[in-house]
């Protein structure tokens, strides 16, 4: 039995808790506060073919580190994970990773969507998370931009119940801007290349093939403003339309590519201030429903090459939880809200089983983020440098303690 005592929660009770564990614990937690663990509806975890980068004994450590005890992993693995034959080999991969470093991280996996197989989504529709569609070139080799096979993706989909997660770029958009912006060496062009109308114009479809359909539809880092207005009016319209922001679009913008250079690049890309600032109003009328990391770790000398060469994406998963916190006594957002976008929505959306894991925080702890003492193998952060107010002090994941000071 763990027992936790004289914990605040975050409506401001004190309370002791008991939670069931072959451990014999107790946490004398009258300085700390309660939240249930945390929900990463969106981590590339690299297993099967990108190992280098991260593993499931690294990604469970920062997970963990972070307050995460439940995961959904990304499809674009090589191979891609696009059978249920691929399922059950990437599962047995996962498992055996997790069991040698005793970390009963909770996992889901999303089946890619391909067009040569999408008959696999009723055959693995009591396997999987969701059903990720690519709409929008990026990491892997999942592109979906056939129209045709995206209308018959969206009905197997809607017929077997399984929400369709999107990333939501236009390709043939992006193919016109990349001869437009061709010889670029600089950056930031790659947030011209990926526009806003990019970004809109598939969210736009994805809507329009999820009502047409029967479909619910999860809209992953949604980043623009444009596409926040087309996810508001089908929402209020009442179709079950959902949307994730990624901490990247929260906290940094496209500014960062002066300092950063190629480290900053992401799909989809950082966007304007006025972006930023409409996912914040997003947040707050509810337009944004979960924050999913898109952890997306690639090497330091991956992302140093240059422009055009160097992969996009960011390792987060350690820290999203710190930048809401500090968020939180920056006044940008409530506890309330936290627990909302990071634990209640993603689990009412997805389905999930209820739980008893829990994180407990040091809200007044200020840390300053130190790439080397991060846990995620790719051991580099885009906010290196940064001061935090408010870290996760222990995480309590299926009855197992990790006090964060010594893991």
């Amino acid at each position: 039995m763990i027992e936790i005592r004289k914990v605040q929660t975050s409506d401001g009770h004190r309370i002791d808790l008991f939670l069931e564990s072959s451990e014999s614990r107790v946490i004398d937690a009258k300085h700390l506060m309660l939240f249930p663990a945390l929900i990463d509806p969106h981590v590339h975890f690299r297993v099967p073919g990108g190992e280098h980068k991260e593993t499931w004994e690294t990604g469970a450590m920062a997970a963990i580190a972070g307050g995460v005890t439940t995961v959904f992993d990304m499809p674009n693995n090589t191979p891609s994970c696009i059978t249920k034959e691929r399922l059950a080999d990437k599962r047995a991969l996962v498992e055996q990773q997790l069991k040698r470093v005793d970390i009963p991280l909770r996992h889901y996996f999303y089946l890619g969507a391909d067009r040569n197989h999408l008959k696999e989504i009723p055959r693995t529709e009591q396997e999987i998370v969701g059903l990720k569609i690519y709409m929008g070139s990026s990491t892997g080799d999942l592109l979906m931009n056939d129209r045709e096979a995206l209308e018959e993706a969206f009905r197997i989909a809607a017929e077997s119940d399984v929400i369709v997660a999107v990333h939501a770029e236009d390709e043939e958009l992006i193919q016109i801007r990349k001869k437009e912006f061709a010889g670029q060496t600089d950056p930031k062009y790659h947030s011209f290349i990926r526009s806003n109308l990019a970004a809109a114009k598939a969210v736009e479809l994805a809507i329009h093939l999820a009502e047409k359909y029967g479909a619910r539809l999860y809209v992953v880092h949604t980043s623009t403003r444009e596409e926040l207005d087309l996810i508001r009016r089908a929402k209020n319209k009442g179709l079950p339309v959902f949307a994730e922001a990624a901490p990247h679009h929260l906290f940094l913008d496209d500014e960062a590519y002066q300092e950063m250079g190629t480290k900053a690049l992401v799909n989809p890309p950082l966007r304007s201030s006025k972006d930023t600032e409409a996912l914040w109003e997003a947040i707050e009328d509810e337009t944004i429903d979960t924050i999913g990391t898109d952890h997306a770790p690639h090497t330091l000398a991956e992302k140093m090459k240059p422009f055009g060469a160097a992969p996009s994406g960011f390792p987060s998963i350690e820290l999203y939880f710190p930048l809401l916190l500090d968020a939180y006594h920056k006044k940008k957002l409530s506890l309330e809200q936290i627990v909302s976008l990071t634990h209640t929505r993603p689990q009412e959306i997805f389905r999930l089983p209820i739980n008893d894991d829990v994180v407990l925080v040091d809200l007044e702890k200020v840390k300053t983020i130190d790439n080397e003492h991060l846990k995620t193998k790719a051991k580099w952060s885009p906010y290196a440098g940064w001061t935090l107010k408010g870290w996760p002090r222990y995480t309590i994941a299926n009855g197992k303690l990790f006090d964060l000071e010594k893991l």
